[in-house]
């Protein structure tokens, strides 16, 4: 690809930003000023020159580059430009049947070995090792391998391979939204075959059915661990689960009493997880079968009568939209909207991708000022970054430390709630470490001109072929580097730096990378009339790349 229809707006919009040039010290102020009193999104529109200039006018129905971009953005795991540019020729409604159709409801890459392996014997094992820690000669344990923890390791690399691997990224993300909204963690878990399967679940049903999904998530072993579901009983029923079903899950907080809690706590009684097999276990000998009274309703309700009032309520439709919301199209929820989608939803019978279609071809989800709106998570930067560069990723990498370092490390959620995401991504020091990070990876694609300079080896597109790996101990990917000063992109033609793009962005304008790069024009000026490499340097360090 040598070229983008978008190369011409996107170099008049480049150069007026050029002239809009702020220097440093004044734009760091500037940016303190604008984020304390707008948030971290407001303040990028107030300091950003604004959107993008259209392209020029097509057929009602057709996309543009900036329509194709924004909705692979809120879809995937980032664009390059060569999916953005497979998107243009269709019309709007096509593309997102498109993303929507053929949906795999299995992860490509293979289980853990250890997947079969049942909760008792991972505690054997578990026990054995911690048995052979003795002391060292220094006075400190011996490191043993052991299987819970290294089992967490394998399980988190796992899910990253996938979101990197997959030609169905937002199969994946839905995945990750249900994850985040039916938390569950590793360390309260301890036991990473249930956490597999329960990721299993949540792409059965990623554009599935909820009702079937919230069926499935209160008989899930690991939600029933996590929870204290397993532990239970007529004679003393745990709150745990009742209490997130209700606030989280379906009727949102307000909407129920602590009566109402009480109720369905007995109502779950009984349903366990069997020690031995870690599958889920009911057991009528421990289940509570009397009267009880729930959202005005009465009755000898068991598990399945309680989820099926919370299915006929309106509340459970309008807290999913409304989290949806907030994951694909802004900050600030339309009420009217979201009581309109879920109205629909619940009529629908709670069949997700119908609702994630009607979203998508919301007029607020197309309109251009919800783009560049929300905040990319930790998991958005690091993924989609490595993705849009077309680097190679080892067997195992130091993603995980990175995100756990930016505040999302996939199954280990900080709480029940989950990451709240929006403006809580982007504090003064996660911005810091985000900025960090983007130095380091455009440091690892980068060749100086002077001796010592480092070199990332090339690979092909990550849907042609995600398998290609470096070594796990190449330096090239040990993207920790702290004794390395980072490049920054400001300087690195002036330091006669050449940054080698791969596959996915080479051949490709400088404006054209730019707008692809970035939701809205930049805050600093980005030079494009210097090597492309260069200007995705500069455009990866604005603090507008932060946003989608």
């Amino acid at each position: 690809m040598s070229s983008s229809p978008t190369a011409s707006p996107a170099c008049r919009s480049v150069r007026a930003s050029r002239r809009h040039r702020v220097r440093p010290s004044n734009r760091r102020h500037r940016m303190a000023v604008h984020l304390g009193r707008r948030g971290f999104v407001g303040g990028i529109a107030a300091l950003s020159t604004g959107l993008w200039s259209a392209s020029p006018l097509r057929a009602a129905a057709a996309m543009d580059f900036d329509e194709a971009r924004h909705l692979l953005s809120r879809t995937s795991f980032g664009a390059t430009p060569a999916e953005i540019h497979a998107f243009e020729q269709f019309d709007y409604a096509v593309a997102v049947d498109r993303l929507l159709g053929n949906v795999r409801r299995t992860a490509g890459t293979p289980a853990p070995e250890w997947l079969n392996q049942g909760p008792a014997e991972v505690r054997r094992q578990q026990q054995a090792a911690e048995a052979q820690r003795k002391d060292g000669v220094d006075g400190k344990k011996l490191e043993i391998v052991r299987p819970i923890q290294e089992q967490g390791r394998e399980l988190k690399n796992w899910w990253i391979e996938e979101m990197l691997a997959t030609d169905q990224p937002l199969v994946e993300r839905m995945v990750l939204f249900w994850h985040n909204h039916f938390t569950s963690s590793m360390l309260k878990v301890r036991y990473a075959p249930a956490l597999f399967r329960q990721n299993a679940l949540f792409r059965r049903e990623a554009l599935g059915n909820y009702a079937t999904l919230l069926k499935e998530v209160a008989r899930d072993p690991a939600m029933l661990i996590y929870l204290d579901g397993m532990r239970s009983v007529a004679r003393q029923p745990n709150e745990n689960f009742a209490r997130e079903l209700l606030e989280l899950f379906t009727l949102g907080e307000g909407h129920y009493t602590e009566a109402d809690i009480k109720a369905a706590a007995r109502a779950f009684t009984g349903w366990s997880v069997n020690r031995e097999t870690g599958q889920f276990v009911e057991r009528p000998g421990q289940h509570d079968d009397g009267e009880k009274t729930f959202l005005g309703k009465t009755g000898r309700f068991g598990g399945e009568e309680i989820l099926a009032i919370l299915l006929a309520h309106p509340r459970t439709a309008e807290t999913i939209v409304q989290k949806m919301w907030l994951e694909f199209v802004s900050l600030k929820p339309d009420p009217a909207e979201v009581k309109r989608l879920a109205a629909d939803f619940r009529r629908g019978g709670y069949e997700i991708k119908p609702l994630v279609r009607a979203m998508l071809l919301s007029p607020a989800f197309r309109d251009p000022a919800n783009r560049g709106a929300l905040i990319k998570s930790p998991i958005d930067l690091i993924v989609g970054s490595v993705h849009v560069l077309g680097l190679p990723v080892p067997e195992k990498t130091g993603l995980v430390r990175m995100l756990q370092g930016l505040g999302q490390v996939p199954f280990d959620p900080p709480n029940v709630k989950g990451w709240l995401g929006g403006e809580s991504w982007i504090t003064t020091y996660t911005l810091l470490l985000r900025q960090q990070f983007l130095r380091r990876m455009i440091e690892a694609t980068t060749v100086a001109s002077m001796e010592g300079g480092m070199m990332m080896a090339q690979r092909p597109n990550r849907r042609a072929d995600r398998k290609q790996q470096l070594p796990a101990d190449d330096s090239t990917m040990q993207m920790q580097m702290a004794e390395r000063r980072p490049v920054e992109g400001r300087s690195l033609r002036n330091a006669g730096v050449e940054v080698r793009l791969g596959p996915t962005l080479s051949g490709v304008d400088s404006a054209a990378l730019v707008r692809t790069l970035l939701p809205r024009q930049p805050i600093d000026s980005v030079d494009i009339s210097g090597t492309p490499g260069v200007a995705v340097a500069s455009a990866m360090l604005d603090t507008a790349y932060q946003l989608k």
